[in-house]
């Protein structure tokens, strides 16, 4: 979108398509912003009410990303009506409508129409002061990264397709992916987070850059630091992995130093496609250790710092990543 030739940007968009962000920010007025997004995806799982729970998680994440509370949400569903039953219909926005409940929102209507493919998603209106909106190009020199949940997701997903993820690991990937980034609500208002997005299909490094990108800063990822789902290290080792990995690769990876002692499998992890992943924050160091715990008091177990954004060198250049061991 940010490469399209929209109407005049008016004043009032805080966040539009000039930049790589979750969400479109509007003012209102001095105390209020409101925040709109919409995603949609074909399945990822057999399940339908869990391929609605997910699909609902990871629309609503672009609100938390960039601070905001959601309001309510809108069905956005395609289906071939003439080969699906109805019933597998109703379990996908039954899986969207809990998820919405859980995130204390409506589920107020939405549009469907007959498709090839089935598709589902929402649109999702949220609601943030403006100075509590975190966007991804806000990043400080100095920030440490925090990331909020564990990669894996697409070896993971890829493995069910493939029949090779046992129940536990199948409980553990959905459960990953039906969690709601609410921490980003709350963080939102520290001022010493500087910066904020979801990691999703661009993966770790893709979504970094973003940052980087956006900021005119350089990243630096250290691998020991990068939690990930212990089922997903062993499919990893395996080469399980969607083919979103090697197009990563393709779109970015000129802007990825890769140093030496950093395994080839754990490499392809940090550009694996997240569907609703984890939220990547920039923060000042000092507020490193109060963040972690909020994030993990709030339920993100694996809340770990992953890297820090620095200066550019006399002869580096913005928007790149350093990976090491």
């Amino acid at each position: 979108m940010s490469s399209l030739t929209l109407v005049r940007r008016s004043p009032e968009l805080l966040v539009g398509a000039s930049t790589s962000d979750d969400a479109a920010v509007y003012r209102l007025n001095d105390q209020q912003a409101l925040i709109l997004t919409t995603d949609f995806f074909m399945p990822i799982v057999d399940d339908p009410r869990d391929f609605g729970r997910v699909a609902a998680a990871n629309a609503i994440s672009d609100v938390y990303a960039m601070g905001g509370r959601p309001l309510l949400a809108l069905s956005v569903l395609g289906m071939p009506v003439d080969k699906l039953p109805s019933g597998v219909i109703r379990d996908i926005i039954a899986g969207g409508a809990d998820i919405c409940r859980q995130a204390g929102i409506p589920l107020a209507g939405g549009h469907s129409i007959d498709s090839p493919e089935p598709i589902f998603g929402l649109v999702v209106a949220g609601v943030a002061h403006p100075d509590h909106i975190r966007a991804n190009s806000t990043a400080r020199a100095g920030d440490v990264l925090l990331l909020t949940k564990p990669l894996g997701v697409g070896a993971m997903t890829t493995a069910i397709k493939k029949g090779l993820l046992d129940e536990a690991g199948y409980k553990q990937v959905i459960g990953t992916m039906t969690q709601l980034n609410t921490v980003g609500q709350r963080v939102s208002r520290d001022p010493r987070v500087h910066a904020m997005t979801d990691v999703t299909g661009f993966g770790l490094l893709g979504h970094l850059l973003e940052v980087c990108r956006g900021s005119g800063l350089v990243g630096r990822v250290t691998t020991g630091g990068v939690p990930v789902m212990d089922p997903a290290r062993e499919l990893a080792r395996r080469g399980v992995f969607p083919g979103a990995v090697k197009r990563n690769w393709d779109s970015y990876g000129a802007s990825v130093r890769v140093e030496q002692g950093v395994e080839p499998w754990f490499r392809d992890l940090l550009v694996d496609p997240q569907t609703s992943g984890g939220l990547l924050l920039a923060v000042e160091p000092g507020a490193v250790p109060e963040l972690l715990a909020e994030a993990r008091d709030a339920g993100f177990a694996h809340a770990s710092v992953v890297g820090r954004l620095e200066a550019l060198s006399a002869d580096g250049a913005a928007g790149t990543v350093v990976v090491e061991a």
